[in-house]
């Protein structure tokens, strides 16, 4: 067996100081992506909060609390550590007891705690770069490389 090369290629930049440039802007100059991933939050939340949420509407929540998470971890809303410690576990309490029917009911404790998580994230967005964001895109996906994030469904 032929032995296998460490070599591996790095990614080329075809305007660096431009990739630089675009990293310092703060998200909400992007005011078109920004309102764009608002509106696609808070459809999912309303979908949630009405019945008709979707797996695909619960995805869309699950990686909005997730990037939450990660911006807490990079200090944004760091005084707001109760939100996060409250929204996430009623989002996976609502994404488990969904898991084998599809539908996705909420409980009022849970609604205003994913509600508060939803906040703190538009918040977090308004006032992050998208250096920051990239960070935080790179931290959830070190997380679910070492399988660090918690399963939706127990196996046993």
């Amino acid at each position: 067996m032929r032995k296998r090369s460490k070599y591996r290629p790095k990614k080329v930049l075809a305007n660096p100081v431009g990739y630089v440039l675009e990293s310092l802007t703060p998200l909400a100059k992007h005011e078109d992506a920004l309102i764009n991933l608002k509106v696609k939050h808070h459809y999912a939340m309303a979908a949630l909060t009405q019945g008709k949420a979707t797996r695909d509407d619960m995805d869309r929540l699950i990686n909005m609390a997730n990037m939450a998470e990660a911006m807490f971890r990079l200090g944004f809303g760091t005084d707001y550590a109760d939100v996060i410690t409250n929204g996430m576990p009623a989002l996976l309490a609502v994404c488990r007891r969904g898991a084998e029917t599809n539908r996705f009911i909420l409980k009022s404790e849970e609604m205003k705690a994913i509600n508060q998580l939803l906040e703190l994230h538009d918040a977090q967005l308004e006032v992050t770069t998208v250096k920051d964001v990239e960070r935080g895109i790179a931290l959830v996906e070190n997380e679910r490389r070492n399988k660090r994030m918690s399963n939706i469904i127990e196996r046993k």
